[in-house]
């Protein structure tokens, strides 16, 4: 039986489904399962947003997904089940940008390990995005050094991670 499921979804072609990935970790003997979906948000940094483009090396981020997932069962045993994907390409406000759910036996485990796995997209994969807004303009993330509140906001909810 397949433990992991890794993809990268290109958005002119195929939509994240939030359902997929909780039948995918879904085993009988489980008695949980947790997922995380981030989305498109209207606001970041102050600005209004009215898309974001993701880019990234396909190859690479499957790499790194296979790899934190051996790091996610070599922590938590053979009783997990692990789901990652990603979109690629232009989404607008309230589309779908990732989709990760873990499955074990206790909550514990499903929780550490689902928040272990957006993390680790979030910090490690080589994924880049370009926030398009409101005035027309747009421009790259800075990465990770978004995920904190910045000085001058410091409003939760308003942060740079999705």
């Amino acid at each position: 039986m397949r433990r992991t499921f890794y993809a990268v979804c290109d958005v002119q072609h195929q939509k994240l489904d939030p359902a997929a990935a909780l039948e995918f970790v879904s085993d009988p003997n489980f008695g949980a399962i947790t997922s995380f979906v981030g989305r498109v948000r209207a606001r970041n940094q102050g600005r209004i947003v009215t898309a974001i483009r993701y880019d990234l090396f396909e190859p690479l981020v499957l790499q790194v997904f296979r790899d934190f997932g051996d790091s996610a069962m070599a922590k938590f045993g053979k009783d997990l089940k692990l789901y990652i994907a990603h979109a690629v390409g232009t989404l607008q406000v309230g589309e779908l940008a990732v989709v990760v759910a873990a499955g074990t036996p206790h909550r514990d485990e499903a929780f550490s390990a689902c928040r272990m796995a957006i993390e680790a997209v979030k910090h490690t994969a080589p994924i880049w995005k370009q926030e398009h807004y409101e005035d027309g303009k747009s421009e790259w993330s800075e990465g990770c050094s978004l995920c904190q509140p910045s000085q001058e906001e410091g409003i939760k909810g308003d942060r740079g991670d999705a």
